[in-house]
């Protein structure tokens, strides 16, 4: 088993290493599955098998040892050298095999069922959601917001609440579905959103906005305009940068097409049923819906609520539109 376990360690560790170095396309959610999986058999391996075992064995070394005992005080023996309960500590220690699987096996499982149905925790590694969200806030995302998925297969179980207008949402990006991004909900299903010269509008009404102090990105060491909007029920601030062209450029093929018409103003799009219209805060510097197309039902993750850290700047904990 010795053997066994070294192998099947060394392919998790041969796995992740490939994955940070780039080297395969990971997928922590299949790992951590398979590392539940595993450590879970371990587990009942050694409730069930190993750790009789070893109580056997300790109940046959107490037997023994009490039956030479009264061999040897039937002699007139009563010293005797034996360090019985150094000898059963050693016999009931796991060997290094189970104490490295079904010794992290409890952690494990709660951290897959954390993260499986509960919270996840993710990174922002870029700046399209700027004001939201700055690169390296740390955020947590409600998975069972949206209704509770199966891990790994994303296949739903209960319904859940629908994604509305305004809602920070996590999903599988649709021509990579291997990639978490990060956008805010526009548009619904049945909805017609337009983003023309700048200006969102949904089903024909202009989204409220407002102009508010300028915001400086310490990335860019620039100045943008910065504005207010109400997406539903929902204020977020948002930026837009002039100097950018209000069309579309490098627009994707993806399905459902036919649904957005883009002209030199911009584009205006048709939700068809099941799908959803993303748009990133930073407006003019985020690759969404406007890209590459709508988000089906089956992508989504979860919904965005918290930052539980940026160790850039500890003000930036708390919850967010």
């Amino acid at each position: 088993m010795a053997v066994l376990t070294a192998a099947i360690l060394a392919a998790f560790v041969a796995y992740a290493g490939s994955w940070y170095l780039g080297r395969l396309e990971g997928n922590f959610a299949l790992l951590l599955f398979m590392a539940t999986l595993v450590t879970g058999l371990y587990w009942l391996a050694e409730r069930l098998y190993f750790l009789p075992r070893r109580r056997k064995a300790v109940a046959m070394l107490e037997q023994h040892t009490a039956q030479r005992r009264t061999d040897l005080a039937s002699k007139g023996i009563t010293q005797v050298d034996n360090d019985l309960v150094e000898t059963k500590s050693r016999l009931l220690m796991q060997p290094w095999w189970l104490d490295w699987t079904a010794g992290l096996f409890p952690v494990i499982l709660i951290v897959f069922l954390l993260r499986s149905f509960l919270f996840e925790p993710f990174k922002i590694p870029s700046g399209s959601m700027i004001p939201t969200l700055l690169v390296g806030d740390l955020i947590l995302v409600n998975k069972f917001h949206y209704g509770v998925r199966l891990p790994v297969i994303n296949v739903k179980v209960t319904e859940g609440n629908k994604p509305q207008h305004g809602d920070v949402m996590v999903f599988r990006y649709p021509p990579k579905p291997s990639l978490d991004y990060i956008k805010r909900v526009v548009g619904v299903p049945g909805d017609e959103v337009a983003y023309l010269n700048k200006r969102l509008t949904v089903n024909g009404q202009p989204v409220p906005i407002s102009s508010v102090p300028e915001f400086f990105d310490q990335d860019a060491m620039r100045y943008f305009k910065q504005y207010e909007e109400k997406l539903g029920d929902k204020t977020h601030r948002l930026l837009i940068d002039d100097d950018r062209p209000a069309f579309i450029p490098g627009v994707e093929d993806f399905a459902f097409k036919q649904n957005c018409r883009y002209s030199v103003e911009g584009v205006t799009c048709k939700v068809p049923e099941g799908q959803y219209f993303m748009m990133g805060d930073n407006r003019d510097n985020s690759l969404d819906s406007r890209y590459w197309g709508f988000v089906p039902d089956a992508n989504i993750v979860g919904k965005a609520f918290f930052i539980w850290m940026n160790f850039g700047n500890f003000k930036r904990i708390g919850a967010f539109n």
